[in-house]
């Protein structure tokens, strides 16, 4: 027997199951929920308290300063994406991982293998991807990037194409909504060269291709004689204070076959090549 349904009972169903989806994904949760709820009522507090509290350049002579509200002001918004792999073998165990106050870490955006994206941390606050880093001259990258955490136990696992595609989708909407420089777009052992490997084997090209950071050209040229590889990864954002380990860093991000920390001379054709884009 076929059934039939009015476009009313259609919209009807869909809300009901959305309904009971949330109601689903929200108290296997809940005891997280009301966590991340009070901690954003006490930010809004902070943020929402005239004179603000806490801010008294002299506390001993506080009635030398005044407030005077300015009209002419905004929400801080990220200026970079940092990628990282997971190093846990599910989507479950990096929610919990993220749930722990022991381990202190977080990202504002956890994509599964089968492409899911969980949204954790609202993206005009601050997560705690980066930990101890370095890009150019900010040494604070949580204050200053969105952290997205790809489900990948680093070493054996393949970076699926559903996976890579949710990736991308996310890209285009933080890089539009935010103004993201496409140099921007970097990976944790960029940023961290002494202390983090990941992402490991990524597919930068394809993102570089569809403008989420730099690739080398297939046609390479020359660099110049005087050509200063040192200075070249400095400019582009490296921390070379252990240039070992930098070199390791700038090879996992675009040659990935080789990781020695020496630059060989075709190492050296792509770093020029890279370089001349930022």
């Amino acid at each position: 027997m076929s059934l039939t349904y009015s476009s009313k009972s259609i919209a009807l169903l869909l809300i009901s199951s959305a309904f009971l989806w949330s109601s689903c994904g929200s108290s296997k949760y809940a005891a997280t929920e009301k966590v991340y709820k009070q901690k954003t009522k006490e930010f809004a507090r902070i943020i929402t308290s005239i004179p603000p509290e806490g801010q008294l350049y002299d506390p001993v002579e506080g009635t030398n300063q005044t407030w005077v509200g300015s009209v002419n002001f905004g929400i801080r918004k990220p200026n970079f994406v940092i990628l990282h792999h997971t190093a846990q073998d599910s989507l479950a165990q990096t929610i919990k991982t993220f749930h722990s106050t022991k381990a202190g870490t977080s990202a504002h955006y956890v994509i599964s293998r089968d492409g899911k994206v969980v949204h954790m941390v609202n993206d005009y606050l601050r997560s705690n991807h980066a930990g101890v880093s370095k890009w150019g001259k900010d040494t604070d990258l949580n204050s200053s990037s969105i952290g997205i955490e790809l489900d990948n136990n680093g070493t054996t696992d393949p970076w699926p194409d559903a996976q890579i595609n949710s990736l991308l989708k996310l890209l285009a909407t933080l890089k539009k909504n935010y103004n993201i420089p496409a140099a921007n777009f970097i990976g944790h052992s960029d940023i961290a060269p002494k202390r983090k490997p990941d992402p490991n084997n990524f597919p930068w090209k394809k993102l570089a291709d569809k403008g989420f950071g730099f690739w080398y050209d297939d046609v390479l040229k020359n660099p110049p004689v005087d050509f200063d590889t040192t200075n070249a990864l400095k400019l582009m954002g490296y921390d070379t204070s252990d240039l070992g380990a930098t070199i390791t860093a700038f090879k996992r991000h675009f040659i990935q076959s080789d990781l020695t920390p020496k630059l060989t001379p075709v190492d050296i054709l792509v770093l020029y090549n890279v370089y001349t884009k930022y």
